[in-house]
This record gives structure tokens, C-alpha cells and sequence, in this order.
């Protein structure tokens, strides 16, 4: 009996995937960036104010640009460890692009109200996800290690696993933190410092065995 889907995608190649991963995201970046601005016309004594009312904006685009940032170098983590694609892994791969494609959204929306519970928790749910997807494809590539390179031990995958399920763990945990303090949950993020460290990448010359050595 024939399957109705492919375990994998052999005409798909990881390389191509990735490329097409890195333009998404370079437009996502380019989209911050974009909202950042001041009216126009202003008279001198106000150009001060403007900028003083622009801060939140460009406080929101750094911390957007940081998260892109680090999914965009987890992306590339993750892709030196594949060998293959299958449906999984593309699938998840591309809900990723969808969510880092609208993260411009809950950008925009924790500038103008980031004081608000509401938008502090939207935000942190787009964190979740986007995180959780990039996960869910380390956890795809352990439970398959036929996907994965020769050389990645499985140890290095485990750890990416559990470093991306800690950072799930701290933005999730901020939500309900976010409905007493908005504040207090942003500075909450900031535990996702001390959670990645837990769980630094170890180098893969320190797992890899060669391939003649195992035969």
C-alpha cells in the first residue's frame, strides 16, 4: 500500500530552504524597522517630543530584532544538522516563516500598548510559537536521526531541545505573570539569559566520531 505522503523530501534541498528562510526573514526585519517614525512638519520645539514619543517604538524593534535574530541563528543551527527534509520538517519549517513573517503584528501592537496586559501577552504567545515550531523540528530530528547528519550526536540535538523548551517555559510563564504586572513580565523574559546557558551548543568536533572509526 502505497503512503499518501513521503517520509521525505529528497527533491527538496535543506540549503534551498534555508536561503528562502533567510529572505522571509530579512522582509520580517526590513517591516520593523519600517514603523519606526515621526510625523511630519513639526516645529523645532517639537521634534524632541516626537522622539521622546518614538522610544517605545524602537525599544519594540530592538527586542524583535533580537528575537528574529536569535531564531534566524537557531534556524541555522538547526539546518547544519539535517541531512533531509521530511514532510515534518518542512511543514513546521514553514508555519515558522508564517509566524516570523507577522511578527511585525504583536511588534507594533506591544509599542502602543505595551503597558496593557493584553498586548504583552499576545506578544509572548508569538514568542511561544515561533520558538515552539523551531523546537518541535530539533525534536522531529532526534526522534529521526536517519534525517540528521553522520557527524551530529544525538546529545547535541537533545540539548537544542531542551534549550528551546526552556525559553518556551519562561514566555509562557510570563503570560499569566503579564495580567497582574505588564511590567514585571517583560523583565520576566530576561530569564531566558540564565535558561539558554543552562544548555550551551557543544561543539561537534567534541561528539563527532568518524565515520571510517564507527565502520
Amino acid at each position: 500500500m502505497s503512503r499518501a505522503f513521503p517520509a521525505a523530501t529528497p527533491m527538496m534541498d535543506p540549503d534551498r530552504l534555508v536561503t528562502f528562510g533567510d529572505a522571509v526573514i530579512a522582509i520580517a526585519i526590513t517591516l520593523l524597522a519600517l514603523d519606526i517614525t515621526v510625523p511630519e512638519g513639526l516645529a523645532d520645539g517639537e521634534v524632541g517630543a516626537a522622539l521622546r514619543d518614538a522610544l517605545p517604538k524602537f525599544g519594540a524593534y530592538l527586542l524583535s530584532f533580537a528575537v528574529i535574530g536569535a531564531l534566524w541563528l537557531g534556524q541555522h543551527a538547526l539546518f547544519r544538522q539535517i541531512a533531509a527534509l521530511d514532510n515534518w520538517l518542512l511543514r513546521l519549517y514553514l508555519a515558522l516563516l508564517a509566524v516570523v513573517a507577522a511578527l511585525p503584528f504583536p511588534t507594533r501592537l506591544i509599542s502602543e500598548y505595551g503597558n496593557t496586559a493584553v498586548a504583552t501577552s499576545v506578544y509572548a504567545a508569538t514568542i511561544v510559537l515561533a520558538v515552539g515550531l523551531l523546537t518541535a523540528m530539533s525534536a522531529r530530528l532526534w526522534a529521526s536521526p536517519a534525517l540528521a547528519k553522520p557527524t551530529v550526536h544525538p546529545a547535541q540535538i537533545r540539548q537544542s531541545v531542551l534549550r528551546g523548551l526552556l525559553t518556551v517555559f519562561v514566555f509562557a510563564t510570563s503570560i499569566p505573570v503579564s495580567l497582574a504586572s505588564p511590567t514585571a513580565a517583560k523583565y520576566w523574559w530576561l530569564l531566558t539569559v540564565p535558561a539558554r546557558l543552562l544548555f550551551r551548543e557543544t561543539s561537534t568536533s567534541d561528539h563527532e566520531q568518524p565515520t571510517a572509526a564507527v565502520e
